[in-house]
């Protein structure tokens, strides 16, 4: 490799660097003063960085949100690799939510619920987050049609029933301290293994409809 080569690849790196650490401290400042609140110069002086070099990797706080979801998108995708390679797709999607709704840590949490809240003022972000929610939703649907064990299984009507109780996990671990998500994992993986096998409850609507 050229000194030339060599040297790109230092400052690319350097650069991969430079980025993890405002999104480090960007989570810090968000997690507390909350999104609205905090400015760029905020995560200059969080990053102990000038805002001019803020600025040369995110032109906005909407910017760095999107970085922070881009990050996390790369993190799953490496769980998710790591899990299926196993060859028990179900076992690793189990494993993935357990993982997650288990693991996920109350400052993760509070900017979550952050977020939201700032999505129903700020379009930016509520384009944002209904990017996320969708392509979460579009995984989420796609595995379950490619797990379920029966022609009664309806992954569009799984992922309905599931969403709001993994939402409610993230708000009860911002929210409560100590909160113990293992209970509300359990209930969460047994309503998907019903959808998969078709036996979840029909909706009054479906019974009159003979479905």
């Amino acid at each position: 490799m050229s000194a030339a080569v060599g040297a790109v690849i230092d400052a690319r790196s350097g650069q991969a660097v430079r980025r993890e650490h405002i999104l480090d401290a960007a989570e810090a400042c968000f997690v507390r003063n909350g999104f609205h609140r905090t400015t760029m110069q905020d995560l200059a002086r969080e990053a102990s960085m000038s805002p001019g070099n803020i600025y040369r990797y995110f032109d906005s706080k909407e910017a760095v949100v999107l970085g922070l979801a881009e990050r996390d998108r790369e993190r799953g995708a490496v769980l998710v690799e790591a899990m299926e390679r196993a060859g028990d797709r179900l076992g690793a999607l189990m494993g993935i939510l357990s993982r997650f709704f288990i693991d996920i840590s109350r400052e993760a949490a509070v900017l979550r619920l952050d977020l939201w809240v700032e999505a129903t003022r700020n379009p930016a972000i509520a384009d944002l987050v209904e990017r996320g929610d969708e392509e979460g939703r579009v995984w989420l649907t796609e595995m379950f049609d490619a797990l379920k064990t029966s022609p009664d299984c309806d992954p569009a009507a799984l992922f309905d029933a599931i969403a709001p109780l993994m939402k409610g996990m993230i708000v009860s671990r911002a929210l409560i301290p100590g909160y113990d998500a293992r209970p509300s994992v359990a209930q969460l993986q047994a309503l998907i293994e019903a959808g998969l096998s078709g036996a979840l409850a029909h909706s009054p609507a479906d019974k009159e409809a003979g479905r």
